[in-house]
């Protein structure tokens, strides 16, 4: 008879979740049972991983130059076993000449004991107080043992246990094996590292295959595990090598014997986190003591060792390594102490890249993902829900304390304000209905208007300005918030402002406010139907000021495309503002047109030598590049999926258009237009974004344009309508950059650090399709070696083709 099986509601949700974390405790036991017994082969397997990352880009660059694979890695592995080989034959050679030197040191260490030993007993200032507290201790043992004695016996039998006598056979055998297990391990790494190297193809296929079914995710989690790892060797690498060699030549400027011996074993050392340099330093430290008669060899060793760890730790580690690992600093402490504790010094050693492999699992595997937060160097939490957290906890100094250093890293008030301050208040909007208690609204509001007056006073206002402009909340006391920090916004951006308690939602409170003939009334409204209630609080607005301009901050739309102008005319407002930087603009359009300004690209020094270049390369010779550039638009706007992409060239006074693919509608002097696909066109220089690539000559990443205070009123994006903008420099071997491969949407959106390689990726790609078309005269003019000179992208494929 089967018996029914209980479902989880039947159970309840309460012994489901014990019984998910007690298999996740035994699961976690397992592994790292698992890890313990079998770490005889699962540390010589890890070392080989971690000798194939080392390896294999030499055998990768052996495979280009046309050696065949197996041949490629036989060469590496050999010249692996060559530099270890003669590292170890270097230092044993050493070793052995300072063993043969050792003994005439004897001497000298005797006489700096004997006058150690002098120093230790001679009189001293705590000499009587130390006889006094040993004749009280000696006391108290006497009468402690004289009251629990107990009669000895009259004669005590000692006894003795002796080991078995071993022969001399059997202690050679011990010796064997103690030898042989080092040289054991060692050859199993050298053949895992073999067979790693030679199926490392098929090894990564099959651990993508292990990883799951999204192929996608997995080959980013393999990718970037190995860039992690290997930037870390590296890095590791110039590291260790920045502190052998001055090691080395300073102990030999001194005179400490073996100098270049101790220089790479300090080298060698740095691989073992935190203990490594302080048992390199013990070597030198020790024969300085044993060589020189006096102190000043010992004490001038040690101030280099002090000097290189200050400068190593404090200068040059946080310049090379940057963000390497990602990896946090109590991580890596952790994770040392973990390995170590499993698989001891070697653990130590592998602690940092097995841990790095540890937190890109967890940040492409969902499930997983604990281990990117515990492990991971970036902040849990983002700023605005720290400030918001802080908050809610009714801490109000250390709210105003984060509050402080989040605009002092925001640069401005405004930018801290549209960044850290709105979100606060639109996720407490959010979670009024929901979460929230009455304590913890309170709390915000307290915290909030003390985070408002210290923000007043660190960026006070300019005394003597009259307002102009008038901030209103709608309806609740957050919309009045808001408004404080819009009207400290304006104020500090040249249109002096005033918030006024009021809300704009009640006609007594209205009628109550003291400012007369505003020139602008900006209403400030967090609710969830943000037109209803700006309708009617417009209306009252209108009555009480009919002159000014009402500009409705509906604070929730942010993030959603350009609001339709017919929208505002419906609610009788003059404009609608989305974001702290698009408030600013529509209030200040209402004081007068010329208070509306841009930032305008600035012209390179070498903009003549690089107009040149691009005349010779003929890229203004739209007929021949136009399809060539259409062909890459299409391409960057397919692989980024956004709805247009175009090629520009920045000539003198005009940015020209080769290649554009997508659709976009334009209002040129009142009239619209629409761009299509394969249309070639032309913008001043001052007004396109592709300006400011050409002068800084690296890609430029504008989320919202709306939002970014740099180009918010430009009339030429918002002519477009655009949003998001990102560009890649097509770069010349010397002379500068020619033009950009651009992305655009009417919506705000992002792009990663990788996606952002990418597009540059993309772009050279380009300009290298450019630079085969040019006469062949010209070939010397733009043949010379240029740093920002990138290699064509192994993701898209491929230098563009030619249509």
């Amino acid at each position: 008879m089967r018996l029914p099986r209980a479902t989880p509601e039947e159970i309840g949700p309460g012994r489901v979740g014990v019984v998910g974390a007690a298999a996740g405790a035994l699961l976690v036991a397992l592994v790292l049972a698992g890890l313990y017994l079998g770490r005889d082969i699962l540390v010589p397997l890890a070392l080989a991983v971690l000798l194939g990352f080392v390896l294999s880009p030499l055998a990768t660059r052996l495979r280009r130059w046309g050696l065949p694979h197996v041949l490629a890695v036989i060469a590496v592995v050999a010249f692996a076993l060559a530099m270890i080989g003669g590292s170890i034959a270097f230092m044993a050679s050493e070793v052995r000449e300072l063993s043969a030197e050792l003994p005439t040191y004897q001497q000298t260490i005797k006489r700096k004991l004997a006058s150690l030993r002098e120093a230790i007993r001679a009189p001293g200032m705590f000499d009587g107080l130390t006889r006094t507290v040993t004749l009280v201790q000696r006391e108290a043992s006497d009468i402690a043992a004289a009251a629990t004695a107990t009669p000895s016996p009259s004669r005590v039998q000692k006894v003795e246990i002796q080991g078995e006598s071993r022969s001399p056979l059997q202690n050679a055998l011990d010796g064997l094996e103690r030898v042989a297990s080092p040289l054991l391990t060692a050859g199993i790494v050298l053949v895992f590292t073999f067979l790693i190297l030679l199926d490392r193809l098929d090894l990564r296929d099959r651990l993508i295959r292990l990883m799951g079914g999204n192929l996608h995710r997995a080959t980013d989690a393999m990718d970037e595990a190995g860039e992690r790892i290997s930037s870390y060797l590296i890095v590791q690498l110039w590291v260790n090598l920045s502190y052998g060699i001055p090691m080395a030549l300073g102990l030999w400027l001194i005179g400490v014997p073996g100098a270049f011996l101790w220089g790479a074993v300090a080298a060698l050392m740095r691989y073992v986190p935190y203990l490594g340099p302080m048992i390199s330093a013990v070597f030198p430290l020790t024969l300085a003591f044993a060589v020189d008669p006096g102190w000043s060899m010992v004490l001038s060793t040690l101030a280099l060792i002090v000097v290189l760890e200050l400068i190593s730790n404090n200068v040059v580690e946080p310049w090379l390594y940057g963000s390497s690992t990602g990896l946090s600093a109590i991580s890596l402490i952790v994770a040392a102490t973990f390995w170590t504790a499993l698989w001891g010094p070697v653990g130590l050693i592998m602690s940092t890249p097995l841990t790095v492999c540890l937190l890109v699992i967890g940040r492409h595997l969902p499930g997983l993902q604990f281990f990117d937060v515990l492990l991971g160097s970036a902040p849990a939490l983002d700023a605005p829900t720290r400030l918001y957290q802080r908050l809610l906890s009714g801490d109000i100094d250390e709210a105003v304390e984060l509050g402080r250093e989040l605009a002092q890293e925001a640069g401005s008030m405004p930018a801290f304000y549209q960044d850290s301050a709105l979100p606060v208040l639109r996720r407490a909007v959010t979670d009024y209905q929901t979460v929230s208690t009455s304590e913890h609204r309170l709390r915000l509001i307290t915290g909030m208007e003390a985070l408002l007056e210290e923000l007043q006073e660190l960026a006070p206002a300019p005394a003597g300005a009259t307002p102009t402009v008038l901030c209103l909340g709608a309806k609740w006391e957050v919309d009045t918030l808001a408004a404080r920090m819009l009207a400290h916004a304006l104020t500090l951006e040249g249109a002096p402002a005033h918030a006024d308690p009021a809300l704009a939602n009640s006609a007594e409170s209205l009628a109550g406010v003291a400012m007369q003939a505003p020139r602008a009334v900006c209403l400030s409204v967090f609710a969830p139907e943000p037109w209803r209630t700006a309708r009617r609080a417009c209306r009252r607005i209108q009555r009480r000021w009919p002159g000014a301009r009402i500009v409705v901050c509906s604070w929730n739309i942010g993030d959603q495309a350009q609001v339709d102008p017919a929208l505002a005319e419906s609610l009788g407002a003059h404009a609608i503002a989305g974001s702290l930087v698009e408030a600013v603009l529509r209030a200040r359009e209402g004081l007068g047109a010329d208070t509306a300004e841009w930032e305008r690209a600035s012209v390179p020094p070498d903009d003549a030598q690089r107009l040149r270049l691009l005349r010779s390369l003929g890229a203004l010779d739209e007929p021949a590049m136009n399809e060539l550039c259409d062909h890459a638009a299409k391409r960057a706007a397919a692989i980024f999926d956004v709805p247009a992409a175009m090629v520009t060239v920045v000539a003198d006074n005009e940015v020209r258009v080769l290649g554009f693919h997508g659709s976009l509608r334009t209002t040129v002097d009142g009239q619209d237009s629409v761009i299509n696909s394969g249309q070639a066109f032309q913008v001043a220089r001052e007004h396109a974004l592709c300006g400011h690539v050409i002068a800084q000559n690296e890609a430029l990443l504008v989320p919202d344009i709306a939002q970014d205070p740099r180009f918010a009123a430009n009339p030429h994006l918002r002519g477009l309508g655009l949003r998001f903008y990102a560009g890649a420099p097509m770069r010349m071997k010397r002379g500068g950059a020619i033009g950009s491969l651009c992305l655009l949407d009417t919506a705000p959106g992002h792009l990663t650090e990788r996606d952002l390689k990418l597009l540059q990726a993309m772009a050279q790609d380009l300009m290298d399709a450019i630079a085969q078309r040019r006469p062949q005269a010209d070939v010397e003019a733009a043949d010379a070696d240029a740093p920002n000179e990138q290699e064509p992208s192994a993701t898209v494929g491929q230098v563009v083709p030619d249509p």
